[in-house]
């Protein structure tokens, strides 16, 4: 059966409607790439991991940087370049997710690209500032053997594209596992008009947490099906947001906090060893590498109306279904030391949703 979206088999989250692709490509100019290992290695070791990049825009981003922010709801994490995203409010390279063990690999690739188009970055001006996000796929990836290369970091930049997002068991999601089935990578949008403008929220996630006992169905309940559950590690989750709305850094850093909700929503609860971080930017202004003038003068959304609460909600619910879209768009993964992990069953979610019940 062909894996689909969850809005695909009738299920609606939320009450705002969506970009025209349902995806952090509805913000204009924002691409995403995918390099995907997946293949059988040596001594019969399953490689089942990858890269996914994130390119707010076409340009060269270090010399056109993007206001941006980051949150961290748990701190069991990874990441590259968060501090200086933090300090100095600017996104200015491609935002790269990838497994743990791979994420110096991919910070030298991307380091490597940026190097490449900026001869000047490290002789005539200063370092840059590359942004690395992980999660864990150790349980079906064969972790430890550091498959992914500088190269496929590159490759996945270059890949990138405006349009339909691949989703589920490609990229950083290969490996990864949501909720006791397979997850992946998935993302949603969401767009609502804000006096004579239109602004859209778009989420992407890699989604590598919770066991099956904390899955909460979309509109149903907890599910709960016998046999005993294999205990597995608390995980991960990545979530890059983007939208074309004005914000500041200060801002963006708030609507990156309301990722939470939707990733409650879906029955997480932050566990001890889930590390679960939040990049958010802007694609509404440019902050040039080499201003021409002393101060520059933006325009940002005010905060004492409901445009702000508005902005806030679309993205709870563009997290929550992003997060389903990975889980609904992953396939059977057969992983390392012959461990399997099955796609979520669409009757589970069907059932539950429309009757109101509880699966037994």
């Amino acid at each position: 059966m062909n894996r689909v979206r969850i809005r695909d088999l009738g299920i609606n989250i939320g009450r705002y409607k969506t970009g025209t692709y349902n995806a952090i490509t509805d913000i204009a100019g924002v691409m995403v790439g995918h390099t995907t290992l997946s293949y059988k290695g040596a001594e019969n070791r399953m490689v089942q991991t990858g890269v996914t990049a994130i390119l707010p825009h076409s340009g060269n981003l270090f010399q056109e940087k993007v206001l941006g922010s980051s949150y961290v709801i748990n701190g069991f994490g990874k990441t590259v370049g968060t501090i200086q995203l933090q300090e100095l409010g600017v996104v200015e390279s491609p935002i790269l997710l990838t497994n743990t063990f791979s994420v110096p690999a991919v910070l030298e690739g991307t380091i490597r690209y940026l190097l490449d188009q900026n001869p000047q970055i490290g002789d005539t001006t200063g370092t840059v500032n590359v942004v690395v996000g992980e999660c864990n796929d150790g349980y079906l990836n064969d972790i430890r053997g550091l498959h992914v290369r500088p190269e496929h970091a590159y490759q996945a930049i270059q890949s990138a594209k405006s349009g339909i997002v691949e989703e589920g068991c490609v990229g950083a999601g290969t490996g990864m596992s949501c909720l006791g089935f397979k997850g992946g990578v998935g993302t949603s949008s969401r767009v609502a008009s804000f006096g004579e403008q239109s602004y859209t929220v778009g989420a992407l996630v890699v989604s590598n947490f919770g066991e099956e006992k904390d899955l909460r169905i979309p509109g149903g309940g907890w599910l709960h099906r016998s046999g005993e559950e294999e205990k597995m590690p608390d995980g991960s989750i990545m979530i890059i947001l983007a939208t074309d709305a004005p914000l500041n850094e200060r801002q963006l850093g708030r609507l990156a906090k309301r990722s939470t909700f939707g990733l409650s929503r879906t029955g997480s609860y932050g566990a001890h060893g889930s590390g679960d971080i939040v990049i958010a930017f802007s694609t509404a202004h440019r902050v040039p590498h080499e201003p021409d003038q002393e101060t520059i003068s933006y325009s940002f959304m005010r905060e004492d109306g409901k445009w702000i609460s508005q902005l806030f909600e679309m993205t709870v619910e563009a997290v929550e279904e992003a997060i389903w879209n990975s889980i609904c768009m992953a396939t059977t993964t057969e992983g390392n030391k012959g461990r399997v992990r099955e796609a979520v069953p669409y009757h589970i979610l069907l059932e539950s949703t429309h009757k109101g019940e509880v699966l037994k």
